[in-house]
């Protein structure tokens, strides 16, 4: 997935990362929780969109499919640092939400919220049919391949076979990375002999590289900070708000952790590029169910709590929902205003269930 680079969307990211030294202040000085959680959520948004950027700039100096990929791939850092440190810590059912949260986010709101406003002020917009069918078909087919451990859940648990539904796990995360790999080698070799996108624009970078990587680097560490303030507060905030991890996970974290890149999918449906906006949404969704996921699922070998892909009944649900619609919305090509409403809609209805859901 590839975004662009935008000085003055940029400039006005910027302006938060004053609440990176407000965190480090309340971190210091043994601040209130519910504020040390909400200034290092704050602080990540912006150093979300530096690594969006350094990333666009570093690989715009790059061949197309090496600059597909490290977009590809960096495209969701500031999400998977923090369920990583969340992990750590031990708090699998918000990674688990968060995952959910995450494709939820991207096909509902992301996508609702650009095609309402884009179809507003362009009309009826297109874009191409077989690309966001071919998207829309992966991720239905990752639902149902999230959704089989859930299934099975009940089952592996009433036999206490915990190591048997962590080998379903594995193995599942597994074909995803592989599957995920190969849709990457496809996108390219599609990409290589097709026309270009007139609407995606060239980007012309900007920085000197030891630029980009320096921004890269520092963006990088600083989400890695702001994070683990972030996952250290959820207990104590789920408590004083209380907030269920799962409306925190669902909702809240895949929120802070793609707000940029959420940004830059409706500033171009505005523009009349709903190819490259319908492309970030759906190619966002993908990463998150077929790496991100799995990723996870390995990493959290290294810690005591493993991550299994068994998801609760209104999460797997709600998915369900969302990848249906979603895939509804695409497959004729077109787009309008009502189109990203009801996906809104979806959306709120689904965040006022989870929010309401008791604790």
């Amino acid at each position: 997935m590839t975004t662009t680079f935008d000085a003055k969307k940029l400039l006005n990211l910027n302006t938060l990362l004053v609440f990176v030294a407000v965190a480090v202040g309340l971190k210091i000085g043994g601040g209130d929780d519910v504020a040390l959680f909400a200034t290092s959520a704050l602080a990540i948004i912006p150093l979300a969109g530096l690594i969006g950027t350094a990333t666009e700039e570093i690989a715009a100096r790059t061949s197309p499919q090496i600059g597909g990929l490290l977009n590809a791939t960096l495209g969701n850092a500031a999400e998977l640092i923090i369920t990583v440190l969340a992990l750590r810590e031990g708090l699998v059912e918000l990674v688990r939400a968060s995952i959910i949260g995450s494709v939820l986010g991207n096909l509902l709101l992301v996508m609702g919220l650009a095609i309402m406003l884009g179809g507003l002020k362009n009309g009826i917009q297109v874009f191409d049919r077989r690309r966001a069918g071919m998207n829309a078909t992966l991720l239905i087919l990752a639902f149902m391949a999230l959704a089989i451990p859930s299934l099975f859940d009940a089952t592996f648990v009433e036999n206490q076979e915990f190591e048997s539904e962590l080998l379903l796990s594995e193995g599942i995360a597994l074909i995803l990375i592989l599957l995920y790999i190969a849709n990457v080698v496809y996108s390219l070799t599609v990409g290589r002999h097709s026309k270009p996108d007139a609407s995606g624009g060239h980007h012309e970078p900007t920085w000197t590289p030891q630029i980009a990587v320096a921004v890269l680097a520092a963006a990088t560490l600083g989400i890695v900070i702001m994070s683990e303030f972030l996952v250290g507060s959820v207990e104590p905030v789920v408590e004083k708000l209380g907030w269920s991890e799962l409306f925190v996970g669902v909702i809240i974290v895949p929120i802070i952790g793609n707000v940029a890149e959420h940004l830059v999918a409706v500033q171009v449906a505005l523009k009349n590029r709903m190819e490259l906006s319908v492309s970030i949404a759906l190619g966002s969704s993908i990463q998150i169910a077929l790496f991100v996921a799995p990723v996870l699922v390995f990493v959290s070998l290294l810690f005591e709590k493993k991550l299994i892909l068994a998801f609760t009944l209104p999460e797997v649900i709600a998915l369900a929902a969302a990848s249906y619609v979603s895939a509804l919305v695409a497959e004729d090509g077109e787009s309008n205003w009502f189109e990203g409403l009801m996906l809104l809609a979806v959306y709120v209805i689904v965040a006022l269930a989870f929010f309401l859901l008791p604790v």
